[in-house]
Order: C-alpha cells, then sequence, then structure tokens
C-alpha cells in the first residue's frame, strides 16, 4: 500500500508538473518549428524581441507602469556586455552576465525614486533617461563609446565548445534555453503571491496595505526584476550583432516595446511571443512594399484599441480554451459512454 500510495503521488507530481509546463513548451516549439520555414535572424530577432517586451508586459500588465524608457535598460545590458567584449575579455557568458548586472545595477539605482511616481509622470521620467543614456553614449562618453561609429568586437568573441554563440546556429539554440528560463521565471512569479500582491498594487493599493505588504517595496521590486529582463536582452542583442551604439537606445524606438506589448495582449504570459512575431513579421513585410510601415502598425493599433484592449493572443486565448474544453468535454462523453455500455 505504502509503494502504491509512493506510485500515485509521484504519478500526480508529473501530471501537474506536465501541464505547468506544457503551454511553455509549446510555445517554443512552435517558435523553434518557424525555423524550417522563416530565416534564422528573423526567428533570433523575435526571440530577442520577445524577451525585451516581457519586462515591459509585466510592468504594464501586472503593475500598472507604462514605461518609455525601456531603451535605457536594455542599453544598460548591451553596453555592459560591449564594454567588456571590447576592452576586457572575450568570453561572451561573461559578457552577458556584466550585461545582466549593470542593468541591475542601473535598476537599482533609479527605481527608488522612479517607483514612488504613477502614471504619466513614471512614463515621462523613463522616457527622460532614455533620452540622458543616448546623449551620454553618443555625445559625453563618445572616447569611450566611439559615439556613432558604435563598439564592433564580433571578431573578439571567443569561441565555446558546449555552445559557440559567435554562430548564429548556436545562437538560436541559446536564446531558446534562455527564452524558455525566462518564460518560466515570469509563469512562476505570475502564480506567485509576489504576482498577486503585484496585481494588487494596480487595482487596489488600500487593500494590499491593510493586509500587511508595501506598495512601495513590491513596485520596486517588480521594477527591477523587469528592467533587468530588458538588460538581458540588450546583452543578447550585443553578442548576437557584435556590434552596439548609441541607436540601440534611441528615444524614437522608446514606444516599440509598449506597441508590442498592446499588439501581442497586455498582461497575458505569451503576448510578448505573439507581439513580437506579428511586430517583426509585419515590419520585414510590410517594410518591402511602402517606406513607412510604421502607418500600418498604428491603424492595426487602432483597431486592437477599440476591439477591446486584448490583444491578439488577448482574443485568442478564451476561443483556444474553449476549443480544448469542448474537446475534453467529449472525450469525457464518449469515456462514459463506453462505461455504461
Amino acid at each position: 500500500m505504502c509503494v502504491s500510495g509512493i506510485s500515485s503521488d509521484t504519478g500526480v507530481s508529473m501530471v501537474n508538473a506536465l501541464r505547468w509546463w506544457w503551454g511553455i513548451l509549446l510555445a517554443f516549439s512552435l517558435l523553434a518549428a518557424a525555423r524550417l520555414v522563416a530565416p534564422l535572424p528573423f526567428v533570433i530577432e523575435v526571440i530577442i524581441f520577445s524577451i525585451y517586451t516581457m519586462g515591459c508586459n509585466f510592468l504594464l500588465g501586472r503593475v500598472g507602469f507604462i514605461s518609455f524608457g525601456q531603451p535605457a535598460y536594455l542599453a544598460a545590458g548591451a553596453y555592459g556586455t560591449a564594454f567588456y567584449l571590447f576592452y576586457f575579455g572575450t568570453d561572451p557568458y561573461v559578457g552577458i552576465l556584466v550585461g545582466v548586472l549593470s542593468g541591475l545595477a542601473v535598476s537599482a539605482i533609479v527605481g527608488p525614486l522612479f517607483v514612488r511616481l504613477r502614471s504619466d509622470y513614471f512614463a515621462l521620467v523613463n522616457l527622460a533617461l532614455a533620452g540622458i543614456i543616448y546623449y551620454l553614449m553618443q555625445k559625453v562618453l563618445a572616447g569611450i563609446t566611439k559615439g556613432d561609429n558604435g563598439l564592433w568586437f564580433l571578431t573578439r568573441i571567443a569561441s565555446n565548445p558546449v555552445l559557440d554563440l559567435g554562430k548564429p546556429g548556436q545562437f538560436f539554440i541559446f536564446a531558446m534555453l534562455v527564452a524558455v528560463a525566462v518564460w518560466a521565471l515570469y509563469k512562476y512569479l505570475d502564480d506567485s503571491i509576489f504576482g498577486a500582491c503585484c496585481l494588487a498594487t494596480k487595482l487596489n493599493e488600500d487593500k494590499l496595505e491593510f493586509i500587511g505588504y508595501s506598495n512601495y517595496r513590491v513596485r520596486l521590486l517588480a521594477f527591477v526584476v523587469a528592467n533587468t529582463t530588458t538588460a538581458l536582452a540588450g546583452a543578447m542583442y550585443a553578442v548576437y550583432l557584435g556590434f552596439v551604439s548609441p541607436e540601440i537606445t534611441s528615444p524614437h524606438r522608446a514606444p516599440d516595446p509598449v506597441v508590442v506589448t498592446i499588439l501581442g495582449g497586455t498582461g497575458t504570459l505569451y503576448g510578448p511571443i505573439v507581439g513580437a512575431v506579428a511586430y517583426t513579421g509585419m515590419k520585414d513585410a510590410i517594410s518591402k512594399v511602402i517606406g513607412n510601415w510604421e502607418l500600418f502598425i498604428g491603424f492595426l493599433l487602432v483597431f486592437i484599441m477599440l476591439a477591446g484592449e486584448k490583444g491578439i493572443w488577448g482574443s485568442l486565448a478564451p476561443r483556444l480554451e474553449k476549443l480544448f474544453s469542448w474537446r475534453k468535454a467529449g472525450t469525457a462523453g464518449g469515456d462514459g459512454g463506453e462505461a455504461r455500455r
């Protein structure tokens, strides 16, 4: 009996683990399969862009912070990696770690000030930070950053016997593994008490304070986690391209992650992937026909907002859930019929 009880518990644990992971594994399996029909650079750009958007999606969907300053944190990660690979070392893994730590440091420095602001003020102060970082990298620190010419270090990236990040095919595998880990982290956060507190600080600050949690601390931790994720994307961009310039933090690119967040579905787990695929795909396809492809994206966003603000994945997810629930009900009904017969 004891052995059968242990086996039963193990089986239940395995089923629960499979249920927890299946959505993430399915999403990235489909993304990996896209490699068979789409160019490798397109798929890699989608993966990194979706990681970049994930931080903005968490801030906007869970905490209620709309940030137009994500390029600043993207640049913190990219330049942290670039400085290491251009001036100090050749190991791309160490470079990515340095980039992530740079983003963590910047977030921890400005976070205690920024999270005290709400709504428009938070958006504007982050946009101002992106402008400051852009000016610093382009003008003030031009002697170190090489200004608009940028830092070129592709030939300095050392090979690795496990995954050579200097080769696009192997970098794709690395990017997929990192993305799966990032989505697992955010799924865990969404299911955790911390995720519930983040949503509470957006919807009902007084109730969160009443049950003993600090709105300020919850927002600060969410801010640091989200923008460190953005820095990770910047570090990956740096290693993949082997080049970083001030253009990465240009303020005119500030709306991009917000646009992709809304396009995919604000606050949804898979919205950043769907939004990145749609945004990058439309950019590549439409730009071949018309020069001002952003105009088409603008009309699409207006349509999405008027249709209910759910985004592409936010609109598809309920329909997919109904489809699967009908199939399960049909299967259960069929099994019941077999049992009665």
